[in-house]
């Protein structure tokens, strides 16, 4: 998924020389790593308040880097370099001071953040004495803490009044920004989201780029225009998908216009970084996700017997569970009861199994199966005429509807047509056609 709050990762991947050196990478825990950097460059001697405060900017620094994804937005494999000219002083197998080790192992998960922002702030540093800088002096540090200052009076002096500790952040695995799969058409969810964020940012600076309206998290015509555009000049191939390429791209020039590992960052602040969709589905939850694993799992348990087939609507009930529960052990799932991402891709790759080789005797059914994708405006296939032919069904008994013309094509009488059942039958007026309408769209046709 698209990374939102930042999460202080069990590990970090740190090559070992510059970005382009060929040298190895090395993944270590990310205690270890924060320890090793502090004993390169702080002396143990000094005083606690100092150590404290440049630790912190080393966290910082590094979770900048992470959350950032700012070298694999470049291309690379790796989260940091042990290069101080870029980055930190790693040294492999150096020994650490026990007082440093000490005080990472109390702090390690609390990082510095500026004003309203929320990524871990983009901490400079330098040593104060052969080099200076417009971030923290390691040496000066020194000085403030013998004068009395507070870790946090330290970094305010250095970085300004409005730095904050960000304390007792969560710990645990990274997941790459990059869902795993290339996003198109039809395709749903927080990854949706943050491309349309990232491109309404880039925009501003690359106004050819054509706007994006929606802000359902669907990738709608308007999101493949803008992705064809941005393709086209940044030199990439012009698919109107986005797939690694792309997004590490976006993700690359978005880090850079908005400057987020750069000292006078504009930063992101807490709508940037909150999206609509749960990471996890569980009891009670609600929306478009939960009709959207209901569909699904139905049509599977139509065909698999191991599966339950149980009432569901568009809460996340006691049925649900079982049925996705049932789902997980049949597919060497984590029985949990609870629906996560990993569960989500098994699912649809189940689902156009089920498509692909549909049992002779249910022949008959397999066009009124919805296709595993939303259909929007724009969008030109032959399930937006399979769909096509179902409205035109009920185009003939319903005046009301405003019509169609079975093309494939989702053009705009498609699309008033789909609002006009949409407002008829109580479903939210989006213009797009998910499972949920799918199935009441063919219910309806066998009415003519």
């Amino acid at each position: 998924m698209a990374l939102r709050y930042p999460i202080v990762p069990n590990n970090i991947t740190v090559h070992m020389g510059k970005p382009d050196d060929n040298v190895k990478d090395i993944t270590i825990s990310f205690t270890d790593y924060i320890a090793n950097v502090a004993s390169n460059e702080l002396y143990p001697t000094w005083p606690t308040n100092a150590l404290i405060a440049n630790i912190y900017a080393i966290i910082s620094f590094a979770l900048n880097r992470i959350y950032n994804e700012w070298y694999r937005s470049k291309g690379y494999n790796f989260d940091i370099t042990s290069s101080p000219i870029y980055d930190q002083a790693y040294v492999e197998n150096k020994s650490t001071y026990e007082n440093i080790d000490n005080i990472v192992t109390d702090i390690f998960n609390n990082y510095i953040v500026k004003g309203n922002q929320v990524q871990p702030y983009f901490t400079t540093y330098c040593d104060g004495r052969k080099t200076t800088c417009n971030g923290l002096s390691q040496w000066g540090s020194v000085s403030l803490a013998n004068q009395g200052k507070t870790p946090l009076q330290i970094l305010q002096y250095y970085y300004g009044s409005d730095i904050k500790i960000f304390e007792n952040a969560p710990v645990g695995d990274m997941k790459e920004g990059y869902p795993g799969q290339p996003v198109g058409i039809g395709y749903v969810g927080n990854p949706v989201l943050a491309i349309q964020r990232d491109l309404r940012r880039i925009r501003q600076n690359y106004p050819a780029i054509p706007s994006i309206t929606s802000t359902l998290g669907i990738y709608d015509d308007e999101t493949q225009l803008a992705v064809k555009k941005f393709q086209e000049i940044f030199s990439l191939p012009i698919t109107g998908v986005v797939d690694k390429a792309t997004w590490y791209k976006i993700k690359y020039v978005y880090n850079s216009v908005k400057k987020l590992g750069d000292l006078y960052s504009e930063g992101l602040t807490a709508d940037d970084v909150t999206f609509l969709y749960a990471d996890e589905l569980k009891y009670g939850n609600t929306g478009i996700e939960v009709e959207y694993i209901h569909y699904f799992l139905d049509a599977i348990a139509f065909l698999d017997k191991d599966i339950p087939r149980l009432p569901t609507n568009s809460i996340y009930t006691n049925n649900t569970q079982t049925m996705v529960k049932a789902f997980q052990n049949k597919y060497n799932l984590p029985v949990t009861g609870i629906f996560t991402y990993s569960d989500w891709t098994v699912l649809k790759d189940a689902y156009r199994k089920i498509l692909k080789s549909f049992p002779s005797e249910y022949q008959t059914f397999i066009n009124e199966l919805y296709p595993d994708y939303f259909l929007t405006k724009g969008m030109v296939s032959e399930d937006v005429r399979r769909f096509q032919k179902f409205l035109l069904k009920i185009c003939k008994y319903d005046k009301s509807i405003p019509g169609v013309r079975v093309n494939g094509v989702f053009d705009d009488l498609t699309e008033k047509s789909v609002y006009k059942l949409q407002e008829d039958y109580g479903f939210d007026l989006n213009g797009i056609v998910g499972p949920l309408l799918w199935r009441k769209v063919v219910e309806l046709s066998k009415r003519a």
